[in-house]
């Protein structure tokens, strides 16, 4: 009987949808024309600009040089299920992100799309075009006069935008719907926002049908947009290895025209760190409840979290909380252990505002508020590698790859001194060699920006190969990893890491600057602020 009836509602209602079964949803006409009636104004202020409006044309202007004549495609991506009909927190993907200014969880499934000016005349686009190329706005985002006139594409926003409130969408969409997530912005705001000139989604398949000219999308970011890109390729002849090219050069260079920060960016990321700090301060303070319970790491991971959400988007990236042995995890993010006296634990922590840009600080601090001799000793060899790399950055012409170099030449002399590297420093640093990285394994430094790993699709010979460039936003990271199994190592070291990470920007003279240099970093201004912090 239950199988027959199984089979009768299998027939009665489609799989996809299922999820609707536990809603029970009035689809009369007397309720839609009720629901949708007798609404005042809304009362929710105008939105603002954004604070990197005035600078997109600059960014606009280093990404377009590279494609002349090209329609580029940039999805902002959708949002991804987490179960069922709930979904994680939208991030817009970093090159959207960076090019339209849009920031916290605008806008799920947006497009920019920046559209050969040739193009957008014939179409009637252009006549749209308005102030995004007048000489005083990209004079104040550092584009000269001349270039602003002579911008090449027309960016334009598609995005779903605000639906009045006698639709369906209004009261039943549960993903867009005002009733469920709160009005979304018009057309008109959007475009004071961004100050581009907005479109609705709608129109995106369309739209993307007309001409012939070379295109390029970001893959692997919105499928559907993805779709309706190739579905415009079906209408024309299209070499896949050149359209592949193509689609690669475009998510490389997004990444590439990242790894000098315009003067709001620099601006953010002072602030991320500034609240990063205070995150830590928060840390420091819930140590006394997190030596007592049963999951002191989570105790520390919720403290942090709890100012990221406060005071910005969230946490750039997942805590590492690691006391003790669980220092040595590198990426320790299950964060589920204890926290006890006598030992170190490693917080790897950084705030995203809610501009998206986030910090990247770590600080391993005694649980108790005061270091052994030996956890000192071993403190302090990573803090004189982190110094290193950064007296590197300060030499003219200094690549990005020499800060590591630098800081590993620190950490093998003291593994050496200590008796631990089984080879000279000299042996150990060569190619041939490499024994020191049993106990520090990872790379020094990497940039930072809107991804806490950013301009990762950058080019060698401009990432790791390159000279420090005003702008640049990057990390100094050294550690030490002594696990607690290791039996080539003296028994006084094994189950203690430490990790010392700062943020840094080359600032306009060239000059390496600490953002991070208010938080303390020596072993005795640890167990002070410490000292402060806890009473």
């Amino acid at each position: 009987m239950q199988e027959q009836q199984g089979q009768q509602y299998e027939e009665s209602q489609d799989l996809k949808q299922r999820g609707s079964s536990r809603s029970r949803r009035v689809d009369s006409e007397a309720f839609k024309a009720f629901i949708g009636s007798g609404w005042g104004p809304r009362q929710e202020a105008d939105p603002e600009p954004s604070g990197a409006r005035d600078y997109l044309p600059a960014r606009h202007a280093k990404l377009l040089a590279h494609f002349p004549g090209q329609r580029l495609v940039i999805p902002a991506g959708p949002y991804k299920q987490r179960s069922n009909d709930c979904d994680y927190r939208f991030r817009a993907h970093s090159a959207f992100a960076h090019l339209t200014g849009l920031e916290g969880e605008l806008e799920p499934d947006a497009v920019l799309v920046f559209e050969p000016l040739e193009q957008a005349e014939k179409s009637g686009q252009a006549e749209k075009l308005g102030e995004h190329v007048q000489g005083e706005k990209c004079a104040e985002s550092g584009v000269s006069e001349q270039a602003g006139n002579a911008l090449t594409h027309l960016p334009l926003v598609f995005f779903r935008p605000q639906a009045p409130r006698d639709s369906e969408e209004f009261y039943a969409d549960s993903t867009y719907g005002e009733f469920w997530v709160g009005p979304r912005l018009t057309l008109e705001q959007m475009s004071v926002v961004t100050g581009l000139q907005a479109m609705d989604i709608r129109e995106l398949d369309s739209f993307l049908s007309t001409s012939d000219c070379p295109m390029a999308i970001i893959r692997e970011v919105d499928p559907n947009v993805e779709k309706i890109f190739d579905e415009a390729l079906l209408t024309r002849e299209v070499d896949e290895t050149a359209q592949m090219a193509r689609d690669l050069r475009l998510e490389e260079m997004a990444s590439t025209i990242r790894l000098c920060k315009d003067a709001y960016e620099v601006a953010q990321l002072e602030k991320a760190v500034a609240v990063t700090k205070e995150g830590f301060e928060e840390i420091i303070r819930s140590l006394p409840r997190a030596k007592a319970h049963w999951r002191g790491e989570r105790v520390v991971e919720g403290a942090f979290f709890a100012k990221a959400r406060e005071e910005g988007n969230g946490v750039g990236y997942e805590t590492i909380s690691a006391g003790g042995n669980h220092a040595n995890t590198l990426h320790w993010i299950d964060n589920y252990g204890t926290v006890n006296d006598g030992e170190m634990i490693l917080v790897d922590a950084g705030v995203e505002l809610d501009s998206l840009y986030t910090a990247d600080i770590t600080r391993t601090l005694p649980v108790n508020g005061k270091f052994t001799d030996v956890q000192a000793r071993v403190y302090n060899a990573v803090l004189e590698a982190a110094d290193a790399g950064f007296e590197q950055a300060k030499q003219p012409g200094c690549r990005f790859r020499e800060i590591h170099d630098a800081a590993v030449a620190v950490l093998a002399k003291r593994l050496h001194e200590w008796g631990v590297l089984p080879v000279s420093v000299k042996e150990a640093l060569s190619s041939e060699g490499g024994h020191h990285r049993r106990w520090m394994p990872h790379g020094t430094s990497h940039h930072l920006g809107l991804d806490v790993h950013d301009c990762a699709l950058a080019c060698k010979e401009l990432y790791m190969d390159a000279v420090l460039e005003p702008g640049m936003c990057f990390t100094i990271e050294p550690g030490l990893y002594f696990h607690k199994d290791d039996q080539l190592i003296p028994a006084e070291l094994r189950g203690m890491g430490v990790r010392i990470e700062d943020d840094i920007i080359i600032d306009p003279d060239g000059h390496p600057r600490r953002l991070s240099e208010n938080i303390p970093r020596t072993a005795k201004a640890v167990e002070e602020w410490m000292a402060q912090l806890l009473g």
